[in-house]
């Protein structure tokens, strides 16, 4: 099996020839200059015409090393204190050949480096004797210096290693490879978006270099490489699914092969499962069978077999242990699976179920593969139906059947579980020449049944595949880097419906040719596993089916890593992770008010998932996570009616003076709140969101200068007024009451002075309208709810400022906390 891929570049060779050193000798000493002082002196003044390192608060410079015709650089002198040798190429010259380097330089090397070359001008190193004859000293450090004709700041094509023909030519927004130092990827994959720079979410891992892949122009990138650092190269991206499932029966072997002997599977003996509902999932490709044992497959009738013989399931299950393939083949370093299948066939493999037996079949497959004992399961569904349409986010007899299971008033075991579903997907050839967005808004691509249902994890697609093969057909990506998927369906109903999808993940992209429709494409697609091997070994895969896959992948592991944490936590705190992309928030416009965000959320819900800031907020002191239990309603003893029964109020760790010493510095705080109800879908709910859900819960933080008694009456009002007129225009919030009040998850921020939230420190917990509030009902008992809270701050470069102080005040946080009653 070739390691070496066609159109991956290692190295840029530039117009290669045989480098004759001066001599005919590659390790001959450089040659001396006509005028040592001339040429130090030059080479001072082009030291001191850098950048100012210290002054302009940069981790270095780029550094573009150039060598005298025929000369080669002391490649050793340049890659030592201080200085980073980071390529080198050979070019044509006038008069012969020349070799440039690319150096990065702290500090600490620009310094050294001119020690080096005013030592040459003024000092020798001293005369020694050989065979009986006085040698005389040479300048020091001359092999360096006399090897070096220019020095100069590097641009962006110092870094790039494709063909110099790949150079982007035009100034416009491109997608780049971005090869960085893994020490410094984390800094630098935060900050570049603040110089316009988006980044992608795929990496590729190799010993010495962490490549990412992202969008800019040849300005915003310059900046961003010369503020940030970290950057080793440059690149065309050319890693796509095409050229692994292009390649003959043999090599795609080989190349499993080659992953599997450097991969690892958990021995962890309390794993997360990925529980696929799909059409079964093989066991013979050898990706799949460590993590997929013979008695964990399963199918919802037990007439049907446990082979995949549509091929969907297998696909999703490699996307949920590897993610897409493509870059796990190109690189080279260990993967570690730290998650396990379990499969449940949900469709036969001849038809489709019944559309009354939907919600039954579901339940079904759940209770088939719960008898196997208790495990931590993700459940995921990416099954959906156009059956249900239009049902503009109202509940369906599917949707509320996964709601109860979710809740756990369904199924033979009454617990509650994390269930993932997909949004569906549009059809390509209902799409024109227009605007593709217009045509994924539009009502008759509404997000499919069951995955409006409250308590589900609702994943929709977005896409960061826009690269084309170069020499292919003449033809574009649909969709923009960072937009939506155009397989992605959308809601678009009003407000008193959730929000959905919740999230957006990876789907892949279309390829548009001169005429409509636009169709998939190879290097625009995901790869995964094939069912039928060892046939064919690999499979794209795309569309909001991959994209669920892939949020099973993460929502397992985070469970691994905190697995106490209840199912509504987990949902809390990956959706909170979620952030729009770039070029999602590129449609709001510069000032945006609380309904600009309408389509953006209709589209993308809260965005792309961020596993690093979930697993960060899970274990960060500057995240505080609440899981309790709360009464919401019970019977008033001087009424004997309904009433709210009970709020729960948080004194909130803020490190109050710490705050204070922050003045006028911003800090945004992130809440999230999750529950599951227990739907009602009778005639007489529809439309009416408090009809529908057992309990509806709602967060509220005091204003500053607010007192508790007054918050607490304000509380007291919005409880028994839920739909009155919005009262948090004035506290900042960024998404409002209209987008936060609906569903399950309420999840809103706002950003304020660090002084003024010193004074924001009463967060309540309370109920609003429900079904469960009913004089009826409760006299047969009062119900208690599960819910989670999350709280985070972020405060940017300021973070290490407020940990120490919030670490210390947490340790009181639960003596705080109370019940109170309304």
């Amino acid at each position: 099996m070739a390691r070496e891929l066609p159109h991956f570049h290692l190295r840029n060779l530039g117009q290669p020839r045989p480098f004759q050193a001066k001599g005919g000798g590659g390790s001959k000493r450089p040659s001396d200059v006509p005028n040592r002082a001339a040429h130090a002196q030059a080479l001072l003044q082009a030291i001191d015409a850098l950048p100012n390192i210290l002054a302009a608060e940069l981790p270095g410079v780029y550094l573009e090393v150039s060598s005298r015709a025929d000369e080669r650089l002391k490649k050793d002198s340049l890659d030592a204190s201080g200085l980073m040798l980071l390529r080198i190429e050979d070019f044509l010259v006038p008069g012969g050949a020349q070799e440039r380097a690319t150096v990065f330089a702290t500090a600490k090397g620009i310094e050294n480096l001119r020690k080096k070359v005013d030592q040459f001008r003024t000092e020798d190193t001293p005369d020694r004797e050989k065979g009986g004859e006085i040698i005389p000293g040479r300048p020091k450090n001359a092999d360096l210096v006399q090897s070096v004709a220019a020095i100069t700041e590097a641009g962006l094509r110092a870094l790039w290693r494709s063909p110099t023909g790949k150079f982007p030519a035009v100034d416009v927004a491109t997608v780049w490879e971005v090869w960085l130092e893994p020490q410094l990827t984390e800094a630098f994959v935060g900050a570049a978006p603040n110089y316009g720079v988006a980044v992608g979410a795929d990496r590729l891992e190799f010993p010495e270099d962490t490549v990412v892949v992202v969008q800019a122009d040849r300005n915003q990138l310059a900046q961003a490489v010369r503020r940030l650092g970290g950057v080793r190269a440059l690149a065309a991206p050319t890693i796509t699914a095409d050229f692994f499932d292009g390649l003959p029966v043999a090599e795609q072997a080989q190349w499993v092969d080659e992953l599997a002997g450097r991969t690892t599977y958990t021995d962890n003996p309390d794993p997360g499962y990925v529980t696929l509902l799909d059409t079964g999932v093989s066991r013979a490709h050898p990706l799949i069978q460590p993590a997929l044992s013979v008695d964990d497959r399963h199918a919802a009738n037990p007439a049907w077999g446990l082979e995949d013989a549509k091929g969907h399931g297998t696909e999703m299950g490699g996307l949920a242990l590897f993610g897409d393939l493509t870059p796990k083949l190109h690189q080279t370093n260990p993967v570690s699976v730290v998650n396990r299948l379990e499969s449940v066939k949900l469709l036969p493999d001849a038809g489709m179920n019944p559309h009354h037996l939907l919600g039954a079949v579901t339940r079904q497959a759940i209770n088939t593969v719960e008898q196997v004992g208790h495990r931590r399961r993700t459940f995921t569904m990416t099954t959906t139906t156009g059956e249900d349409t239009p049902h503009d986010g109202a509940p369906t007899s599917w949707s509320t059947e996964i709601d109860q299971l979710a809740a756990g008033v369904s199924g033979d075991i009454k617990q509650q579980r994390l269930l993932l579903v997909s949004a569906g997907n549009t059809d390509n050839f209902t799409f024109g020449a227009g605007n593709y967005l217009d045509r994924c808004d539009h009502e008759d691509n509404e997000i499919e049944s069951p995955a409006q249902a409250w308590n589900v994890l609702s994943v929709g697609a977005f896409t960061e595949k826009t690269v084309l093969p170069p020499d292919g057909e003449p033809a574009q990506a649909l969709a923009p880097f960072g937009d939506l998927s155009p397989a992605s369906r959308t809601a678009s109903w009003s407000s008193h419906w959730p929000n959905k999808p919740d999230v957006v993940l990876e789907g892949g992209n279309w390829a548009l040719s001169s005429m409509p429709p636009p169709m998939r494409h190879g290097w625009l697609s995901l790869l995964s596993t094939h069912h039928n091997y060892p046939v064919r070994s690999f499979t794209f895969t795309f569309d909001t089916s991959a994209a669920t896959a892939l949020a099973a992948k993460d929502v397992t592991e985070l469970w691994s890593d905190y697995p106490t944490l209840w199912p509504e936590t987990v949902r809390g705190l990956y959706v909170s992770s979620a952030r729009w992309t770039q070029q999602m928030r590129a449609h709001l416009p510069a000032q945006p008010n609380k309904g600009h965000y309408t389509p953006l959320f209709q589209r993308y819900g809260y965005g792309v998932p961020d596993m690093a800031r979930a697993r960060r907020s899970a274990s960060n002191a500057l995240t505080l996570i609440v899981e309790d239990t709360i009464t919401p309603y019970g019977i008033s003893e001087k009424t004997g009616g309904d009433i709210h029964n009970e709020m729960k109020l948080f004194a909130l760790p803020w490190p109050v003076e710490a705050l204070r010493a922050l003045g006028n510095a911003d800090v945004t705080l992130r809440v999230a709140l999750s529950s599951f109800i227990a739907p009602n879908p009778s005639e007489a709910s529809r439309g009416v969101r408090y009809r529908y859900a057992s309990h509806n819960l709602r967060f509220q933080l005091n204003r500053a200068g607010e007192n508790e008694a007054q918050f607490l009456a304000r509380i007291s009002k919005a409880a028994e007024q839920p739909d009155g007129p919005a009262n948090d225009e004035d506290d900042l919030w960024e998404f409002g009451s209209n987008r936060r009040h609906v569903g399950s998850l309420h999840i809103d921020q706002l950003t304020c002075k660090a002084s003024d939230l010193a004074r924001r420190n009463l967060l309540a917990v309370h109920p609003v309208a429900g079904w469960w509030k009913s004089k009826k009902l409760l006299e047969e008992g009062l119900p208690s709810v599960r819910y989670a809270l999350i709280v985070e701050i972020d405060a940017g470069e300021l973070e290490a400022e407020l940990y120490a102080g919030v670490q210390v005040a947490i340790e009181a946080l639960i003596a705080a906390q109370a019940a109170i009653a309304v």
